[in-house]
């Protein structure tokens, strides 16, 4: 579904391009190189203000102590270049065009890993990890979540199907789950309803553990799922994380390993990417689409993996 919509999206965004191409043709603009590219700025202007609008809808919500770096200038250009052209690859190649369902390495010494998208994505998103994934041989699998907007409760079975299927085929007692956003939430609720027998580690990527303020500008039941009621110094889980957090014992927070960013656009308070209990390793200037994309991340998961079956 979210593929149709993808293709769907960016032929509405060419088709704007064409309109606006001929009413520059209309306007008697003949250099046809410059109208075409007028026309391609105007909609790429257009996908930058709504990566803008993230940054400014959990601004006034971002954590604050002693322990967030702030950034230069040169740095917050950076980190609004990095998520935007993450966005635009995302959206415009990967979740239209990149889906995948198993990539397998037959002379791999590293455990399987499961892939786990986030909210409004598809196995797609993970075009750019896998590419890593391939250059170290490690077999990966991907699950696409649906329905779209359902609650993460009904991820579950999902992600037990997908963590049986790799476990039979692959031979292995033991997988890695590295999971993005809302996926890692999808893999907590896995773990409570199945246990740790099979996972290794799970590796979350700018998970909400605690949820996101942005989640009430979001629809369907896994948003309502993922709220952050409150600001930051004072605010709480929804009901649903409340519930998530008190069924896990120390043994499940212990195989969870989750990298964050200090600067995350859709995760607010950015904290809220900290759980007690796990192993969390925060890191800055990436933004939240940024982060499996980003070549520094993708090493510090493959060492993860690597170290997972040691």
């Amino acid at each position: 579904m979210i593929a149709r919509i993808a293709r769907t999206l960016l032929l509405t965004q060419f088709g704007v391009a064409a309109l606006f191409y001929l009413l520059l043709v209309k306007l008697h603009v003949t250099n046809v190189p410059l109208a075409i590219i007028l026309s391609l700025a105007m909609v790429g202007l257009f996908r930058a203000s709504i990566t803008a609008n993230s940054f400014f809808l959990t601004w006034p919500n971002r954590a604050k102590s002693a322990h967030t770096p702030e950034l230069s200038w040169p740095g917050i250009f950076r980190l609004f270049a990095g998520e935007y052209c993450a966005t635009m690859v995302c959206s415009s190649w990967g979740m239209p065009f990149q889906r995948f369902d198993k990539r397998i390495y037959t002379d791999t010494t590293s455990l399987p890993v499961l892939l786990i998208h986030g909210y409004g994505c598809n196995s797609g998103y993970w075009h750019w990890m896998s590419k890593a994934l391939e250059e170290a041989h490690i077999t990966h699998y991907a699950v696409d979540m649906e329905p779209v907007f359902g609650s993460i409760d009904g991820y579950a079975p999902l992600v037990h199907e997908a963590v049986q299927r790799l476990v039979t085929e692959s031979g292995q007692d033991k997988i890695v789950i590295v999971a993005h956003s809302m996926g890692g939430l999808a893999a907590r609720a896995y773990l409570r309803d199945h246990g740790c027998a099979n996972i290794a580690k799970v590796i979350t990527l700018g998970t909400p553990h605690h949820g996101t303020t942005i989640a009430n500008f979001g629809i369907g039941i896994n948003c309502g799922e993922m709220n952050w009621l409150g600001r930051a110094e004072e605010g709480t889980s929804s009901e649903w994380l409340q519930k998530l957090a008190a069924t896990e014992e120390p043994a499940t927070r212990a195989v969870i390993l989750s990298i964050y960013s200090h600067h995350d656009n859709i995760v607010s308070p950015q904290i809220s990417s900290h759980l007690p209990g796990a192993e969390n390793i925060p890191i800055s200037g990436i933004g939240h689409v940024a982060l499996a994309l980003d070549p520094g991340i993708q090493a510090r998961v493959i060492a993860e993996i690597h170290k997972a079956g040691i």
